[in-house]
C-alpha cells in the first residue's frame, strides 16, 4: 500500500494539479495581455461567478464512480489515465450533475479549492486506514509537490485580484453599457406608366438613408437617436380631376408615396428620431420622443407589411393611414400588458409647424392622442384604435389617398380616427391579414363636417419559393372623401362641380417579391396600380413600376 501511495497517487494528484494550474494561469494570462479590453474582463469576472454558483451547488453533484460515467472523457484524451485513476482508485473526483467534465474548460480558484480539498480528504482516509502509516518518501514528496506550485499559485492569485479591481472599477465609472450601431440603406429605380402618367413621369432613382444610435443603460431601455437623409419625391400619377391646392396639384396625390416620412428631403440630414424607452416593473413601458415620431413608434400596427425596408412598397400598403393624421413632433407614450397577449398602448404627440404655421408648443398648437387596445395570440392579432387629433393647418392628411380626404383649406380640423386592424396566420405560408380606417373630420373655419372612408386587405406569403424570400399583394381603397355636411366645406377643400365628395372610387392593387439575397441585402421588385387616381375615373390607370434594394444591417 505504501508503494501505491508513494508512486500512483502522488503521480495522478500532480497530473490533476498541474492540469488545473496551467488552464487556470493560461487564462488568467490571456486576459492580463490586453488589459484594456473591457470585453475580456466582463468575460473573466462572469467567468469567476460561474465558479462562485458552481461551488454553491456542488452539493447537488453526483459522486463518480466510474470515468465512463463522464460523457465527455474519451480514453484517447492525454490525461485519461491519470483521471481514470482519480475516479476509479481513489474517488476523489465529482464530474458535473449532467454528469459531463469540461476538461478543456479553464479552471477557477473555487474549483481547484474543491478539487484539491476533495483529494486531501481522500488522501487522510487512505492514511487512517493503513495501520503501518505513511512512509518519509510519501511526505516528501507531497511536500516538494505543495513546494513547487507555491510561487505559481501566489502569482495567479495577484493576477486574478488586479482583474477583479479592474472590473470593479470600470463597471463603477462607465456611462453607456452598450451602444449598437444600425443602418438601413433604401433606394427606389421607378417609373409610372398609363395615358396620362407616361409623359409626366420619367425613370428615376431615389432613396432614404438612416443610421441609428441604439444605446442601453441599464439593459432594459433605450436610448435611440435616429439620422436620416433621403431625396424621394412624390411620383405624378397623371391626374387632372378632382380636388387640388396651390401646394399639391391633382396628379401629385399621396397615392404613390412610398414611405410614411415627408417626402420633401433635399439629401440634407436630419436628427429623424430622438426617443427614450424603459421600463416600470414587468407591465409598464414609457416612451419619451423629442424628435418626429408616430403611433408606430409605439404600439403595434398588426400589419406583417409594416417595415419600410422589407415590408409593401407603398406607404399605404404598409400600414393603416389612420396611424398618420398629422406630423406629429415630440410627445410621451405608454404600452401596459394588462394580460399575456393583451395590451392598452396610449400617447399624445404635439405637431410640427411649417413654414406657414411655425410650432406653437407641445400644448398650443397641433395635436394627436390616441389610444389602442392591442390582443397578439399564437396566430391572430387585431388592434383597435381610437385617435383624436387637431391641426390648424393639416387636416387630416394621413399621407394617403385623395386630395379632399385630406380635408385642407377649411381653416384648423378636429379629427375623430376610428382603425381596426388584424391579421391571422394560416401557417407557416400564408397570412391573411387588413384593416378598416375611418374618420369623422370637423372643420372649424368654413365650419362644418366630413367622413372619411379607407379598407384594405393583406395577403402574405412568408418562404414563398425559398426560405427568406416573401411575397405580398394589398388590394384596397386609400382615404376617399365619402361626404360633407354642406357646399362651402366642400368648395373650400378643392371639390368641384358642386360637389360634395369624392366622384368615383379608385382601387389600390399593389403585389412584390422580396428576393433576400443575404443576411443584409434584399431586392424587391413590385408594382402599384391605381384604377382612378384621386378617386376620380375620368384619370386614367397608372401603374407604378418599382425595384426596390434595401441594405439593413
Amino acid at each position: 500500500m505504501n508503494r501505491l501511495l508513494g508512486n500512483a497517487l502522488p503521480l495522478s494528484i500532480a497530473v490533476l494539479m498541474n492540469g488545473w494550474l496551467i488552464s487556470s494561469m493560461t487564462k488568467a494570462a490571456e486576459i492580463s495581455e490586453n488589459t484594456n479590453s473591457l470585453e475580456q474582463i466582463v468575460e473573466y469576472s462572469e467567468s469567476l461567478n460561474l465558479a462562485s454558483e458552481t461551488a454553491e451547488d456542488s452539493n447537488s453533484s453526483e459522486q463518480v464512480t466510474s470515468v465512463s460515467q463522464l460523457r465527455d472523457v474519451q480514453p484517447t484524451d492525454w490525461a485519461f489515465q491519470a483521471l481514470q485513476s482519480l475516479v476509479e482508485r481513489y474517488g476523489c473526483i465529482e464530474g458535473y450533475p449532467d454528469r459531463t467534465y469540461r476538461g478543456n474548460r479553464a479552471m477557477t480558484r473555487y474549483e481547484f479549492a474543491a478539487g484539491l480539498n476533495k483529494c486531501l480528504d481522500r488522501i487522510q482516509e487512505l492514511i487512517a486506514a493503513l495501520p503501518q502509516g505513511v512512509s518519509r518518501e510519501d511526505l516528501d514528496r507531497l511536500r516538494k509537490l505543495q513546494e513547487e506550485f507555491a510561487s505559481e499559485l501566489a502569482n495567479l492569485r495577484g493576477r486574478v485580484d488586479a482583474l477583479e479591481a479592474r472590473v470593479n472599477k470600470v463597471e463603477a465609472q462607465q456611462f453607456s453599457t452598450t451602444t449598437k450601431l444600425a443602418v438601413e440603406v433604401i433606394t427606389y429605380v421607378s417609373d409610372a406608366f398609363g395615358k396620362r402618367a407616361d409623359d409626366v413621369n420619367q425613370t428615376t432613382l431615389a432613396y432614404r438613408t438612416r443610421i441609428d444610435f441604439n444605446t442601453s443603460f441599464t439593459g432594459k431601455d433605450r436610448l435611440r437617436t435616429r439620422l436620416q437623409a433621403t431625396n424621394l419625391r412624390p411620383i405624378d400619377t397623371g391626374a387632372i380631376f378632382g380636388a387640388s391646392s396651390a401646394e399639391l396639384p391633382a396628379g401629385q396625390t399621396g397615392e404613390t408615396r412610398f414611405v410614411p416620412s415627408t417626402l420633401s428631403g433635399n439629401n440634407n440630414v436630419t436628427i429623424n428620431q430622438l426617443q427614450y424607452r424603459f421600463s416600470i416593473g414587468d407591465r409598464l413601458t414609457i416612451y419619451l420622443d423629442a424628435a418626429s415620431t408616430d403611433p408606430t413608434y409605439v404600439t403595434d400596427t398588426i400589419s406583417p407589411f409594416v417595415d419600410t425596408a422589407t415590408g409593401a412598397l407603398s406607404n399605404f400598403g404598409q400600414v393603416n393611414p389612420v396611424y398618420f393624421p398629422i406630423g406629429n413632433q415630440a410627445g410621451v407614450g405608454a404600452n401596459f400588458l394588462i394580460t399575456k397577449g393583451l395590451s392598452l398602448d396610449v400617447a399624445y404627440f404635439g405637431e410640427s409647424g411649417s413654414s406657414n404655421q411655425p410650432s406653437l408648443g407641445f400644448f398650443n398648437a397641433g395635436y394627436s392622442a390616441w389610444a389602442q387596445l392591442t390582443y397578439s395570440g399564437e396566430r391572430l392579432k387585431f388592434g383597435l384604435l381610437y385617435l383624436n387629433s387637431y391641426s390648424p393647418e393639416f387636416g387630416v392628411d394621413t399621407l394617403a389617398g385623395s386630395n379632399a380626404a385630406k380635408v385642407i383649406g377649411a381653416g384648423p380640423v378636429v379629427g375623430n380616427n376610428y382603425g381596426f386592424q388584424a391579421n391571422y396566420r394560416f401557417g407557416k405560408g400564408f397570412e391573411l391579414g387588413g384593416w378598416v380606417g375611418y374618420t369623422v373630420a370637423r372643420a372649424l373655419g368654413v365650419k362644418g363636417d366630413a367622413d372619411v372612408l379607407n379598407y384594405a386587405a393583406t395577403f402574405a406569403f412568408p418562404d414563398l419559393f425559398k426560405q427568406g424570400n416573401y411575397g405580398g399583394f394589398v388590394f384596397g381603397m386609400q382615404p376617399r372623401l365619402i361626404s360633407t355636411s354642406n357646399a362651402a366645406l366642400a368648395a373650400a377643400i378643392g371639390l368641384q362641380d358642386g360637389r360634395r365628395s369624392d366622384r368615383d372610387t379608385g382601387f389600390h392593387i399593389e403585389a412584390f417579391y422580396r428576393i433576400q439575397l443575404n443576411q443584409y441585402l434584399s431586392i424587391t421588385p413590385g408594382f402599384i396600380w391605381l384604377t382612378a387616381p384621386n378617386h376620380d375615373a375620368r384619370n386614367p390607370d397608372a401603374i407604378v413600376g418599382v425595384i426596390r434594394t434595401s441594405f439593413v444591417f
